[in-house]
């Protein structure tokens, strides 16, 4: 097969599709791999590793698409690449359709198979290929929470770990998946004192006896939420329902519980966003504020630490991609019932039920 690593035109998308290590596993399949000049120059990988993994390099972006059967990436496509999609690829890559419906129309349009990263799951729920970037995402928040907590960036003016004689900050996580217990761990590993929500009780039970001494558990509720508020420095919403629009667990009436320089940090704003008052934002511009709260809504935060993520999430879609590049798309789903969740987009219809919902459109099983 002729498998095909573009170089991400998102804004500040710094990762790439595969890594050269990741490209010579393809070759040594006996496949195709083209990839277009420096598209791993930002996550550090020159374009001669590629070469020597035994890659062929593309000028263009057009040329990728062009000639390749699977295109393997990192975000999904964005509006200058809506129409070089083609009928019958296979695209295999992050999409998070529920809340982007101008991406799902373009998809249905180009007639091509789109397999979503983040629905793949496995017997046990887990899902394989959203749990690296979700590791990297949750300390990332717990990094950025704390930096815009400065002063100098709109900020309470506090240090997150505090210091002999001054209370260390608080920090409210929502959701106790993987983003969430990532994120509690970075921020108690700082110093602060933490209390991370879920509504899974063994869950919760699982977190206090993982987790440090300083992080405590919470069962989610709004009202829960509420009484936290008023001494709350920062808020990690990470809260995930696969495929589908996140709920918004703070509403813009709740803001005004908290003190002005709050810090909220969404990781769930590329599925919607667990804050009413979240809207995407982007590395350049990763910040504004609403009633005196901080928003910090990234949309790629692993974006920002593009070496580090780009091996993370090469080492989970490794054996998925050449699945799919050694059977083609339909065997591979047939024999991996785990890879065929991933299944959002097939032949101009909508293949994940979550997706179709959230849009109230005819959801069509695969």
């Amino acid at each position: 097969m002729k498998v095909g690593i573009p170089k991400e035109i998102k804004n500040n998308e710094n990762r790439v599709g595969m890594t050269p290590s990741g490209v010579a596993e393809m070759v040594a399949h006996g496949h195709e791999v083209y990839v277009q000049q420096s598209a791993g120059v930002n996550s550090d990988f020159a374009d001669c590793e590629y070469e020597a993994a035994g890659a062929k390099l593309l000028p263009t972006i057009e040329d990728v698409y062009g000639q390749c059967d699977m295109i393997v990436k990192v975000k999904e496509p964005v509006e200058p690449e809506y129409g070089l999609v083609r009928p019958g690829q296979l695209l295999f890559t992050y999409f998070h359709f529920a809340s982007d419906r101008p991406l799902l129309d373009a998809m249905l349009k180009s007639g091509a198979t789109c397999l979503a990263y983040e629905t793949v799951q496995l017997p046990d729920r887990s899902l394989p290929l959203l749990q690296p970037m979700s590791e990297v995402a949750g300390r990332m928040a717990a990094l950025n929470g704390a930096f815009y907590l400065q002063k100098t960036q709109g900020g309470k003016g506090k240090l997150i770990s505090g210091v002999p004689g001054v209370k260390p900050t608080k920090v409210l996580v929502l959701g106790g998946g993987i983003v969430g217990e990532a994120a509690a761990k970075m921020a108690a590993g700082m110093g602060a004192e933490v209390v991370i929500t879920d509504i899974s009780l063994p869950r919760l039970r699982q977190l206090a006896m993982e987790l440090p001494s300083n992080v405590h558990t919470l069962y989610s509720s709004e009202h829960n939420i509420r009484k936290e508020l008023p001494d709350v420095d920062v808020v990690i919403g990470s809260v995930l329902v696969p495929g589908d629009k996140t709920p918004h667990l703070i509403t813009k009436e709740m803001l005004k519980l908290m003190e002005p320089g709050t810090v909220l940090v969404d990781v769930a704003i590329d599925q919607g966003g667990c804050f009413e008052t979240s809207r995407p934002t982007t590395h350049s511009e990763p910040v504004y504020t609403v009633d005196g709260i901080i928003h910090y809504c990234v949309a790629n935060i692993p974006g920002a630490i593009a070496n580090t993520s780009t091996l993370a999430l090469t080492n989970a879609t490794q054996r998925y991609a050449l699945a799919l590049a050694d059977k083609g798309w339909k065997q591979a789903c047939k024999d991996d019932p785990s890879l065929k969740k991933g299944l959002n987009v097939v032949d101009g219809k909508v293949t994940f039920k979550a997706v179709a919902d959230v849009f109230g459109m005819e959801y069509v099983e695969v």
